[in-house]
């Protein structure tokens, strides 16, 4: 993961270090497409204070959405919606028996007047949390829209090497 200079304008929390390896997949992803972030580990359970003044002062420190990765009952997404009117991003990561099934379902049914969006379990989830943060702040960034219609581009492209690979192969 990239040094940043800039002012974080998107936040990456997580309730655990274990979620880290599928959370450096959205920093990842903010870093290719030059939006700077910062990480966090705040528990909804375990340093529930810490999640809420997390949330309650990310606006103040000039973030504007807030991605969060957590697995079970996805209580820390909850956490973050209720002490923020920033977007807020679910990353639902499997972190128990039911392999992430769990968070899904909790992140998605987050009480009328406290959205969460939600993307997919895992690391997928995670790269598609970087890219809609992205989309939002590209609303009011010229530049970073640019960046995203290259990123488009970018896959567009790949796609089509692939399937030029494909013809080749099974003309031989």
């Amino acid at each position: 993961m990239p040094k940043q200079n800039r002012k974080p304008l998107v936040g990456i929390v997580m309730g655990s270090d274990s979620d880290l390896p599928v959370m450096t997949e959205t920093a990842r992803m903010l870093g290719e497409l030059n939006v700077p972030y910062e990480l966090e580990i705040a528990s909804a359970h375990r340093s529930p204070e810490r999640a809420a003044a997390y949330a309650r002062t990310a606006a103040k420190r000039g973030l504007h959405v807030i991605v969060v990765g957590a697995g079970g009952a996805f209580h820390l997404g909850g956490v973050i919606a209720a002490h923020t009117t920033l977007p807020v991003i679910a990353v639902p990561l499997a972190g128990s028996p039911l392999g992430g099934i769990d968070a899904l379902l909790a992140a998605v049914q987050m009480p009328g007047g406290v959205p969460v969006g939600v993307m997919a379990v895992g690391k997928a989830g995670a790269v598609n949390a970087a890219i809609f943060a992205a989309q939002i702040l590209a609303a009011t960034d010229r530049n970073l829209h640019r960046r995203l219609v290259h990123h488009k581009e970018k896959l567009a492209r790949e796609v089509t090497k692939k399937n030029t690979r494909l013809k080749q192969e099974l003309s031989r």
